[in-house]
């Protein structure tokens, strides 16, 4: 006889690969993907936020997409930015062809902290990294109240 662990979630795995084959299609009972319920063209890019000095400054790796390809837009305190590449297409008669690189629409929205000015916002891109930096804005200083007794 052998002792196994049971392993309470193993039936729950096993349920949501069977239902989530590449026969169906489709991601089963709602149920979250690998690409997060986007289609595998798409996919996130990378971002880093960093606060310098009286600063944030946000950094995208979005590298082989020219910079005209790339949209960045701020609205209603949010910051998107959009890029997409195109698929090169190569065929060879007979040979075998690996493809890792990605391709297709990139994406990515984050939320601005209101202690920032979207209006005099600045971007750059350098060798694959769009750089967006935003200055911050004066915080508004508490108010102190004095509490009076009778």
């Amino acid at each position: 006889m052998i002792l196994k662990r049971w392993d309470p979630f193993a039936e729950m795995r096993r349920f949501h690969h069977t239902f989530n084959r590449d026969t169906f299609n489709r991601p089963a009972w709602g149920f979250p993907t690998a690409s997060n319920g986007a289609s595998d063209s798409d996919w996130r890019i990378p971002l880093d936020a960093v606060e310098e000095e009286d600063y944030l400054v946000l950094r995208a790796s979005v590298p082989g997409v020219n910079s005209e390809d790339i949209e960045v837009t701020i609205e209603d305190g949010v910051l998107s930015i959009k890029a997409e590449t195109k698929a090169e297409t190569e065929e060879k008669d007979g040979g075998y062809l690996m493809r890792e690189r990605r391709s297709g629409s990139f994406y990515r929205s984050v939320r601005l902290p209101d202690s920032v000015d979207p209006d005099k916002a600045e971007s750059g891109y350098e060798n694959g990294v769009l750089t967006i930096t935003l200055p911050r804005t004066e915080a508004k200083k508490a108010k102190r109240l004095e509490i009076t007794v009778g």
